[in-house]
């Protein structure tokens, strides 16, 4: 993908004047690829023939709820997803974003606001220029290699694949080794611009990336905690 109006978006949500809404919306921005779902069953049969580079989920869906079918599509293909959703509770979005959504915009929402975070979600995942200087790049951790252009943590007895969240973390880590990157530094490079009280869901993420990269995540050697600041990486 050269260009973020290249990106393939399929937009799953039940009520179909907003999917009309949406499209028109999207087309008029010049984003002209685009498949829509008013349901998971569509949605499955939607994946199955093509995937895309990004999906726009709703959170109530006639045959499912969102967080549930997030997961299975996460299951099978690590897509930047972001929930679109009148589920307007603090706990609802920490559920999705903790999930590892790429970001969870409520319902009414700015048509402008939603087209930046689209084009954040775009951006961050697939035109990163500083994600591409970390490419056929390794890091030894120990007796833990991680190879960034596959995404994944080679193990003594396994190979542990990365998610995208995971990846966007340790890449920004691996850009500061050794120097103490800050909470809303990590939540810049995740989240995109603004998100700057997703500490709590960058926690989350921090203690899954060490299940992967410590031997003893209780007690971690590589990813080590600034208290109150950040994190570096050794």
């Amino acid at each position: 993908m050269n260009h973020i109006y290249e990106c393939r978006i399929l937009l799953i949500d039940d009520n179909r004047e907003l999917l009309s809404m949406l499209t028109r919306m999207l087309n008029k921005e010049g984003f002209m690829n685009l498949g829509i779902a008013a349901c998971c069953q569509e949605a499955r049969k939607a994946l199955a023939k093509e995937l895309p580079d990004l999906i726009i989920l709703d959170v109530m869906l006639p045959d499912g709820d969102g967080f549930s079918f997030f997961q299975e599509i996460r299951a099978k293909a690590d897509i930047p997803i972001l929930f679109l959703s009148a589920r307007d509770e603090d706990n609802d979005r920490l559920l999705g974003l903790g999930l590892g959504a790429d970001d969870y915009l409520t319902k009414p929402f700015l048509p402008k606001e939603l087209i930046l975070r689209i084009s954040a979600i775009i951006r961050r995942s697939y035109l990163s220029e500083r994600s591409m200087q970390c490419e056929g790049q390794i890091l030894n951790l120990g007796t833990r290699t991680v190879h960034f252009d596959r995404g994944t943590v080679e193990t003594p007895e396994d190979e542990i694949p990365l998610t995208a969240k995971e990846l966007l973390i340790l890449k920004k880590l691996y850009e500061n080794r050794s120097r103490i990157v800050t909470f809303d530094a990590l939540c810049d490079a995740v989240w995109g611009d603004g998100y700057y009280t997703y500490e709590n869901t960058l926690m989350v993420h921090i203690r899954r990336l060490r299940e992967k990269l410590e031997e003893d995540p209780s007690h971690p050697q590589w990813l080590l905690t600034a208290r109150g600041i950040g994190y570096r990486l050794i």
